[in-house]
Formats: C-alpha cells, sequence, structure tokens
C-alpha cells in the first residue's frame, strides 16, 4: 500500500511538471505578440487544462494497456518509468528546449518494462501504431493546415491595416490559446490517468482496467497546476526564437494544433502537443519565407524529439534497479 501510494504521489508530480514543462504550447504564440499579459495567459491555459482532462479517456487506456503488458507490470515498473519521464523533463526544461512529456513518459514505461520483464513486457505493435506513426504525422499536419491557413487569412482579410488586422487577431488569440489548453489538457492529463491506473490494476485496486473518478480529478488538478505555474524557458524559445510570431500567425498555429491534437486525442494517440505546436509555428513562419524560421533553433528542438525517448527510456531502466531493492 505505501509503495502504491508512492508511486500515485510520483505520478501526479510528472503530471504537475508535465503542465510547466507544456505552459508553453498554450500560451508562448499569444505572450509573444502581446495578445494577454504571461500571467492572464498562464490563467486562462491551467483552467483549460483542466476542464480538457474530463473529455475522454481513449488516450489514457492507450497509455495504461497499450504501451507494455499489464499482466507484467507492477507499481515498481511504473514507478521507475513516471521517474525517468520526471528527470528528462526537468533536464529540458532547464535547457529551454521543448521536448516531450508525452514521449519522456512513453520512453520511460518501455525502459523500466524492458529492465523488469525483457522485449516481452513491450507492447510493441502498440509503440508502433500509436505513438511512432502519430509522432510523424501529427506535427506535418499541423505545419501544413497552419501555412494553409495563415496564406487564407492574409488573402481573406487583405483589405484590414496592419494595426487592425494585429487587434483583431490578439483578440482572436484569447480563444485559440485556451483551444490549446482544453486540448492539452484532453490530450496530456490522460497519460497520468493511464498510468495510475495502470499501478491500482496491478496492484488489484481495481478489477478490471478504468480510470475512476477521483484519478481524473487529481490528474486535472495537478496538471493545471502545474501550467499555472508557468514554463518560462520553454516559452521564450517556442514563442521567439523559431521565428518573430505576429498576431494573425499565432492565431492560426494555435486553431490548427489545437485541432490536430482534439482529433488524436478523441482516437486514442498519445500525441506529443509539443510536437504538434511547433510544427504550427513552423508552418506559419514558412509563409514569409524559408529564411524567416530559425532553422537551427529548429533543428535543436528536433535533435530533443529524437532523443526523448530513448533518453527517458535509459533513465527509467537505470533507476528500476534501485526501485526494486528499495521496495
Amino acid at each position: 500500500m505505501t509503495l502504491l501510494v508512492f508511486t500515485i504521489a510520483i505520478a501526479l508530480v510528472f503530471d504537475f511538471t508535465n503542465g510547466f514543462h507544456d505552459t508553453a504550447n498554450a500560451v508562448a504564440t499569444s505572450v509573444s505578440t502581446r495578445a494577454v499579459s504571461p500571467r492572464l495567459a498562464v490563467g486562462i491555459a491551467a483552467i483549460a487544462n483542466l476542464g480538457g482532462a474530463f473529455v475522454t479517456t481513449a488516450v489514457a487506456k492507450t497509455v495504461g494497456k497499450g504501451i507494455i503488458d499489464t499482466g507484467l507490470a507492477t507499481e515498481k515498473t511504473v514507478l521507475a518509468a513516471v521517474l525517468g519521464a520526471i528527470v528528462w523533463n526537468l533536464l529540458t526544461w532547464w535547457l529551454g528546449l521543448p521536448s516531450s512529456s508525452s514521449h519522456a513518459l512513453i520512453g520511460g514505461l518501455v525502459g523500466a518494462a524492458l529492465s523488469a520483464s525483457g522485449t516481452s513486457g513491450v507492447e510493441w505493435h502498440g509503440i508502433v501504431h500509436k505513438v511512432v506513426i502519430p509522432a510523424l504525422w501529427a506535427p506535418t499536419i499541423a505545419f501544413a493546415a497552419a501555412f494553409a491557413l495563415l496564406i487564407a487569412i492574409y488573402w481573406i482579410f487583405r483589405w484590414m491595416t496592419p494595426g487592425l488586422a494585429n487587434r483583431s487577431f490578439r483578440l482572436g488569440q484569447i480563444f485559440t490559446g485556451a483551444w490549446v489548453g482544453f486540448t492539452h489538457g484532453a490530450n496530456d492529463a490522460q497519460k497520468t490517468m493511464g498510468v495510475i491506473a495502470l499501478a491500482l490494476f496491478s496492484e488489484g485496486r481495481i478489477d478490471t482496467f478504468y480510470i475512476p473518478t477521483w484519478v481524473k480529478v487529481a490528474s486535472g488538478v495537478a496538471i493545471a497546476a502545474g501550467t499555472y505555474s508557468g514554463g518560462w524557458r520553454i516559452m521564450r524559445t517556442l514563442g521567439q526564437r523559431i521565428y518573430q510570431i505576429e498576431p494573425p500567425g499565432g492565431f492560426a498555429a494555435q486553431a490548427t494544433a489545437g485541432a490536430v491534437i482534439y482529433a488524436s486525442t478523441k482516437y486514442g494517440y498519445p500525441l506529443s502537443t509539443t510536437h504538434v505546436m511547433s510544427g504550427a509555428v513552423l508552418g506559419t513562419g514558412a509563409t514569409k519565407r524559408l529564411s524567416a524560421v530559425r532553422w537551427g533553433v529548429a533543428g535543436n528542438i528536433v535533435i530533443a524529439w529524437l532523443l526523448t525517448m530513448p533518453a527517458s527510456a535509459l533513465v527509467a531502466a537505470a533507476v528500476y534497479w534501485p526501485v526494486q531493492g528499495l521496495f
């Protein structure tokens, strides 16, 4: 019982770090275009995150029983996985890299399962079809959709003066920023729900795999609190360093990223919201000219993406043995 409570507590700590790590997804473009103040932006995003956590449990079920074998997993597996993800989240947050909290958690689950049960402990088919393939197409779709939407905006609203356009789309960004926050909560909070439910199931506290209401509430509150605490290092990278985004571009990036995340959530894909938002920001930047995007910064982000799953898997695999010895 003590190990289960500790595992749940650490999972909620991960959820909190997910919130402040991924705050930039929802608010970076709104803040950088001066649509809203930083504190108001994270407040809106936190409320939206909490609301999104109650939309569906499709992603939670994928994470809880589609990544590793539930019959072989234990609370120690879950604890090692979450610790590996937290370490990677904190490292990339400190470096200001918008890496994926989702992929850190999935990598942690894989690494811990490999240490505990070998290759038989991992659901490789689920990882390929539910994680790897969506990780490739989701940012690509967000890039293309944001590019197309911003071109359409420029054409439809070409009669607007620059000042009127900026004021109008800054107002619009209040709603699109809340939209991204809502979809972020819908997708990301469920990952913590999934691992807590996995811990409960492996301990025999629930007879069948489902998400108890108290798990939904705790996960939603934790990610909302993390979001409100802010993630200013990553915000600067996503909102300013990739390219100097303007209100119409911020509106287009947020609207399209939110749509991609929401659609994927309904089908149970544990997406990286960071990947999707970064792809959308790059898409709006490309409408100006390719040289408007700082591709060196974008390249650093891609490197962080590629490293996330294997790095967090290695950390979790290493952590599993001390966890096994202590408990």
